[in-house]
């Protein structure tokens, strides 16, 4: 099953319809969607290695867009959607304790899950909910998301054929490994936040 995915997302990654998928899952994810763009553009990089300033773009522009709906979500709808969402991941109710402080370092937070594991959309939606300065919050997203979108695009550009072998001999090593890392982001998330 797990092969038979790889190959579908590779498969994907060669369409016409590819960037929009690209775009659409780092669109969501920075708001509300769990599964991070890099399992999208990491294949696509992979299988269309001439077009990874294009593909690391698109996900960069999408994610940070994304972004600034999760920003949105906080600040205009933090009650009816922004409190569902962080209390989904389990962070509802540390909220109030976190918001007091949460500006005093927040750039520097959102600088930190735009380029790691931890959960980017929850980071998004508090920025919102506690008034983080828009420009701010603009700024430190843009340099994250452009930041860990083009280094990971252009080491596959560099490296390609190398990863791709490691990739397809492990698949489930890699496999085991994005779940331990999409699953500690939001742990860890549980005790910095």
């Amino acid at each position: 099953m797990l092969r038979r995915l790889y190959d579908w997302t590779l498969a994907l990654a060669e369409t016409p319809h590819a960037l929009w998928a690209l775009a659409f899952v780092s669109f969501i994810e920075s708001s509300v969607f769990p599964i991070p763009p890099h399992i999208l553009l990491i294949p696509m990089v992979i299988a269309r290695p001439e077009a990874w300033a294009r593909i690391a773009f698109v996900c960069s522009v999408a994610s940070v867009a994304g972004g600034v709906a999760g920003y949105a979500l906080g600040a205009f709808a933090f009650e009816s959607i922004g409190r569902p969402v962080l209390e989904f991941y389990g962070y509802g109710e540390k909220f109030d304790v976190f918001a007091a402080q949460y500006n005093e370092f927040g750039a520097w937070a959102v600088l930190f899950a735009g380029v790691t594991p931890f959960p980017y959309k929850i980071i998004t939606i508090l920025s919102g909910a506690t008034a983080l300065d828009f420009w701010v919050f603009l700024v430190s997203s843009t340099i994250a998301r452009f930041a860990i979108f083009f280094l990971m695009a252009v080491l596959l550009w560099k490296i390609g054929p190398p990863v791709r072998v490691f990739i397809e001999k492990r698949l489930g090593l890699m496999a085991t490994l994005f779940f331990v890392l999409l699953f500690g982001g939001f742990a860890a998330a549980k005790y910095l936040v």
